[in-house]
């Protein structure tokens, strides 16, 4: 998720209404789409191998100053505390993709059956793996710092997730979607991946690695860095308004679908966040390895989601109305977990 700016003990002002500003995003989004429709008629018309060029721009913006962030060099000390790595690593790969696929089908299929069809069901279902199937990379540092946990653990996490994301996102999203019925060429997600993190993960390791030789580890991360804070925030709201203006013909028919995907998506944040917590208690892991884990597990990159459902299917797919709900649903349902990670930090307490 996205990262923006940070401050000590906090997060800034874009992070922390993040959720006010989605909803008017999509206000912004549906009135164009109504009253302006030239602008996502022209949009739509703008493509690189079939990928709207302004979401590309934007997806960039967004995913590059996070990048940067990445010390990979981190990776060495993996071997510090391989339990809770474990722990967070096994959430975000082996549990929560697969997860959130058993609710989206349990929910989208059966359990709003009366108010789906089953092929807008199948597309909500596809739209739900996408988000399942990358854990956060960014916006984890913010929910590690409001929980004083481990910057170093967290770090470590983040790089690991960049590096698995580049072979694991690939056959585990054409899996899952296989399995729902919804078949997509793989050299398409191969291609998203590509663009949406290769890319900007090379540029950000470039102007890392250059501006560290050049000027400084302490100018590059008191200096340099903050030139791009809410750069990321920036460009995740413009590409929402995009993005509702190509949805809103669906937002004023189905406001209430909104409501119903929003249930899978914010059952799947808490359940994988108490998984994780849970098991760093079993394993006797400190509270400082247990909060970020639980919030890494739990969170998702729903910026790459976007990404990919826009270059599967389209701007206008439900598929990626469901990846839009989880940027309006999760920073609230994260902000609670924050609350209650540091309100249990009592059990993870060494008894003298």
């Amino acid at each position: 998720m996205t990262k923006g700016k940070k401050k000590r003990g906090g997060i800034s002002f874009f992070e922390k209404y993040l959720s006010i500003w989605v909803l008017l995003c999509m206000v912004v989004g549906v009135l164009i789409s109504k009253y302006i429709p030239v602008i996502p008629n022209t949009l739509g018309k703008m493509e690189l191998a079939n990928i709207s060029i302004s979401i590309i721009v934007l997806i960039w913006i967004m995913i590059y100053p996070m990048m940067m962030k990445i010390d990979f060099q981190s990776i060495k000390n993996v071997g510090k505390n391989p339990k809770g790595l474990l722990i967070s690593t096994g959430t975000s790969w082996l549990i929560k993709p697969f997860l959130m696929f058993g609710l989206a089908t349990l929910f989208f299929h059966y359990v709003f059956q009366a108010f789906l069809s089953s092929e807008l069901a199948t597309q909500y279902v596809a739209g739900a793996v996408l988000l399942g199937a990358a854990p956060c990379t960014a916006m984890v540092f913010v929910w590690s710092n409001l929980t004083k946990g481990d910057p170093a653990h967290t770090l470590v996490q983040v790089s690991i997730n960049d590096l698995i994301i580049l072979v694991a996102f690939v056959p585990i999203v054409s899996f899952l979607l296989g399995m729902g019925n919804v078949f997509v060429p793989w050299d398409t997600l191969i291609l998203s991946i590509v663009l949406f993190v290769v890319v900007p993960l090379l540029a950000g390791v470039i102007t890392r690695v250059s501006i560290i030789r050049t000027k400084g580890l302490q100018y590059f991360n008191e200096t340099f860095v903050s030139k791009f804070d809410n750069v990321t925030t920036i460009g995740l709201l413009l590409t929402l308004i995009i993005i509702f203006a190509f949805q809103g013909d669906v937002l004023i028919n189905n406001p209430f679908h909104v409501l119903l995907i929003s249930v899978p998506l914010i059952l799947q944040n808490v359940i994988t966040a108490a998984f994780a917590y849970v098991m760093c208690k079993i394993l006797k892991q400190p509270h400082n390895i247990a909060a970020p884990a639980a919030l890494i597990g739990a969170s998702d990159f729903f910026e790459l989601s976007v990404a990919v459902a826009i270059a599967l299917f389209g701007p206008t797919s439900p598929v990626v109305l469901v990846c839009t709900v989880g940027v309006l649903t999760e920073v609230p349902v994260m902000l609670i977990l924050v609350n209650i990670v540091n309100k249990t930090k009592s059990w993870f307490e060494v008894k003298k």
